[in-house]
This record gives C-alpha cells, sequence and structure tokens, in this order.
C-alpha cells in the first residue's frame, strides 16, 4: 500500500516538474523573434537589381547605388501613376540623395572590378511624397492582429524561435499597404499568448483579451509550409492566408525555388505576394470583421423590487383626561379610541371629577400627530414629552367639526317615452 502510494506521489511530482518546465522553456530569455520595424515614414520599392563595373569593388558598389536609386525612383513613379517606366521624369542624383533614407542590401556580390545586387530603396516619406505621387491618405484596415505560422518538419511555431517567416514579416515595409498590421516581437509573454496553438482555438472570450491586449480589432493568421526535396535543394512553399477567430481562408498560393534559393528570400516573396492578396479582399469586402468580437454590454442592474410598505411601529403614550364629570370622561375615552391610528386605549387611573391617566397605543406616528388628530375634534391637547393633557373649555365636551357635504350627483337620464306603432297601411304622421 506504500509502496503505491509513493509511486503515485512520484508520478505527480514528474509531471508537475515537466509542466513547470515547459512553461520556464516558453518563459526564458532566449533567441526569439525579431521585432517589427517602423516603417510610417518611408516609402519602399524592391528588388531593384543592377550590374557595374568600376575600377575597384567599392568603385563599383557605390556606383551600383547611384544606379539603384535612378531605376528605384522610376520604378516607384511608374508604379503609383500606372505608367511605363520610361515616361517617369530624370532626377539629379544630388535630388535623389536628399529623397533616399536608406538602402537595403537583398543581396550581394562584390568582385574585383564589379558588382551585382538586388537592392531595396526606401525614400523618406515627407520629402518624396509629392514628387512619387503619393501625398494622399492611404484607405486603411481596421489594426489586424498578424500571426505568421512556420510549418516545417511537422512542428508549427510563430514566435518561439527566430525564423524566417516571422523575420520576413517583421522587415516588411507596411507603410503603403492597406492592411494596419499589428506584429508581435516574441519578447516577454508573446510566445504563451500568439503561438501555433492559438489559431485553433475559437472561443471568443480569450480572442477579445487577446485582441485587445494588443490593441487591434481583428485577427489574421499567415501560414506557410516549406518543404526541400534535400537539404539546400529545390524548395516548395505553401502559403495560406486565414481570416477571423475561426480560421477562414482568404488565400491560397505556392512558391518554388531551384536548389540554393535562401529560404528568407523566398519568405520575403511570399509576404509580398499575401500582402497583395489581403489587400484584394479587403478592397472586395471580403475581410468583414466578425461581430462576436465585439465585447459584450454589461448586463443590465437587476430590478429590485419594492418592499411593501410595512406599517408603522406602534408606540404607547399616555394620555391625562381633564373631567368635571364622568359624560366629558366617556367623551374623551370615545374620541380616543375611534381616533385614526389608535389600536388600544386602556385605562390606568379613572377620576370623573379631577384628572384620568390613559395608556394609548398609537400606530399613525409620533405623538404630534395624535395631538393634531386629537385637537382636531375640538378637544384643547397640550403636550408634555411622551404625556398629552386633554381638555374642554366649557361644562360639556367639545362640539364636533361640521361633517363634509356630500358632493351633488348628477341626475339619471329620464327616459324618453317610445313613439305608438303606426297601423298597417298609413305612414307614421310627423309634427303638424
Amino acid at each position: 500500500m506504500f509502496r503505491r502510494r509513493f509511486v503515485a506521489l512520484l508520478i505527480s511530482l514528474c509531471a508537475l516538474v515537466g509542466i513547470s518546465g515547459v512553461l520556464y522553456a516558453q518563459m526564458e530569455s532566449g533567441d526569439r523573434g525579431i521585432p517589427p520595424v517602423d516603417s510610417s515614414g518611408t516609402l519602399e520599392i524592391t528588388g531593384v537589381h543592377v550590374d557595374v563595373s568600376g575600377k575597384d569593388g567599392q568603385s563599383a558598389r557605390y556606383e551600383g547605388w547611384r544606379v539603384a536609386q535612378r531605376q528605384g525612383f522610376k520604378a516607384f513613379w511608374a508604379k503609383t501613376h500606372n505608367r511605363p517606366i520610361s515616361e517617369a521624369p530624370t532626377v539629379p542624383d544630388s535630388t535623389l540623395d536628399d529623397l533616399v533614407s536608406s538602402i537595403v542590401v537583398e543581396r550581394e556580390q562584390i568582385g574585383p572590378n564589379r558588382y551585382i545586387a538586388d537592392l531595396g530603396i526606401q525614400f523618406d516619406r515627407a520629402r518624396s511624397a509629392e514628387l512619387l505621387g503619393v501625398g494622399g491618405d492611404v484607405r486603411r484596415s481596421v489594426p489586424m492582429l498578424l500571426i505568421p505560422v512556420l510549418v516545417t518538419g511537422g512542428t508549427a511555431t510563430t514566435v518561439e524561435l527566430r525564423n524566417p517567416w516571422q523575420r520576413a514579416w517583421a522587415e516588411f515595409r507596411t507603410a503603403q499597404s492597406p492592411i494596419d498590421y499589428v506584429r508581435v516581437s516574441g519578447q516577454g509573454i508573446d510566445p504563451l499568448l500568439v503561438n501555433a496553438a492559438q489559431v485553433d482555438r475559437p472561443g471568443r472570450g480569450w480572442w477579445r483579451n487577446l485582441i485587445d491586449l494588443y490593441g487591434a480589432a481583428d485577427i489574421l493568421v499567415a501560414q506557410v509550409q516549406i518543404q526541400r526535396a534535400y537539404p539546400g535543394g529545390p524548395a516548395f512553399a505553401r502559403f495560406t492566408g486565414y481570416h477571423g477567430p475561426d480560421k477562414q481562408p482568404v488565400v491560397t498560393f505556392t512558391i518554388t525555388a531551384p536548389a540554393g534559393a535562401g529560404t528568407l528570400q523566398i519568405m520575403r516573396a511570399g509576404v509580398q505576394r499575401m500582402d497583395g492578396l489581403f489587400a484584394d479582399a479587403l478592397a472586395s469586402g471580403r475581410l468583414v470583421r466578425d461581430r462576436t468580437l465585439d465585447i459584450p454590454e454589461p448586463p443590465p442592474p437587476p430590478v429590485v423590487e419594492e418592499a411593501p410598505v410595512q406599517q408603522a411601529q406602534p408606540w404607547a403614550y399616555q394620555i391625562q383626561i381633564v373631567s368635571p364629570d364622568v359624560n366629558i370622561y366617556n367623551f374623551a375615552m370615545a374620541h380616543l379610541r375611534t381616533s385614526p391610528g389608535v389600536d388600544q386605549v386602556v385605562p390606568v387611573s379613572i377620576n370623573p371629577g379631577g384628572v384620568s391617566y390613559v395608556n394609548v397605543t398609537y400606530r399613525g406616528g409620533n405623538i404630534a400627530n395624535l395631538r393634531t388628530s386629537l385637537g382636531s375634534r375640538g378637544w384643547n391637547v397640550e403636550q408634555n414629552g411622551f404625556v398629552l393633557r386633554m381638555s374642554t373649555g366649557s361644562a360639556g365636551p367639545p362640539p364636533l367639526p361640521p361633517p363634509v357635504p356630500p358632493k351633488p350627483q348628477p341626475a339619471p337620464p329620464q327616459p324618453q317615452p317610445a313613439t305608438p306603432p303606426a297601423p298597417q297601411g298609413q305612414a307614421p304622421r310627423g309634427n303638424e
């Protein structure tokens, strides 16, 4: 018996340590995701290919960047104006140096006197927007929480470890995209909240808390599954975009790359294409926000039923009756018993030729109400604390107030005499 209990305790401890280890592994600092770049103040054109020669490698590289600035400006102008590149204006290099904020090297090869590269040109928005024709505001979607999911080797990850798919989204310039992406960096509690398992949870309560925490209003899931025929060989990547808490498919496409193609290069191409397809879905009205993500209104306050009006608490007062004779005493007792709110009248000391003492149980409120009630019946009432003294100013009982005359009732309608029927064959005669 003791051995069984010991084994059960040991299994429980191992399970607890295992769970704690998983949580620690997810929360410990490590090589996590990449913080997204801020591209709100830049305009970018990517994939500018240059192949130039020079007296040495550095001169060729400098000349290649000059050529990339010229080609990038014309390509961006043609893209925004929907015109051929041949119609783009020619801008001097001195002006381009002021417009270009940075050059992103996507791929480059530097030789002794030759430079071959694929570059990205970033223009300063404030300086170049008017020349490039992007001065107006871009219609954007509601803030959408983006969850990048990479499936490789049968394992799905998001920001638990650094991966090329999350890096491609972190480096993506969103300034010109109509989708307002909310991207996570993988730091802090991001691996616990925004992981691959979260995208399959349908619970609305958890989704509401998640998008509220990251300042978003909707959800986009960008998933890619990449396979290679052999290490370093041809690659096959299948991209799928989902929308909403129910993971509704929006876009699907594939990209194949020859042997030797870098994974990051494939991912960057997938990000560019998926963003364009997301933009088309937004324009066609397919990215409609699920109303179940709205925070429900608080329930109305409960209706409090009014408690029934309780009868006033009875109080006991002492009444002193000044009665010259028994007749006045009897009248006083009769008035006390018939006063509104009086429950009980108990004589304590009867003295018809002097002062009699009576205890009265009164439910009509305080003693002032009882005094007013007796005064309205013609008695002279004096109050001393919780004691009333009744007396009359004459030798007889006090006169009663005149009765209120009844309201006159309208006379009932008098029945009208019936008109005798006319004889057969004769018409009724009218008034002559």
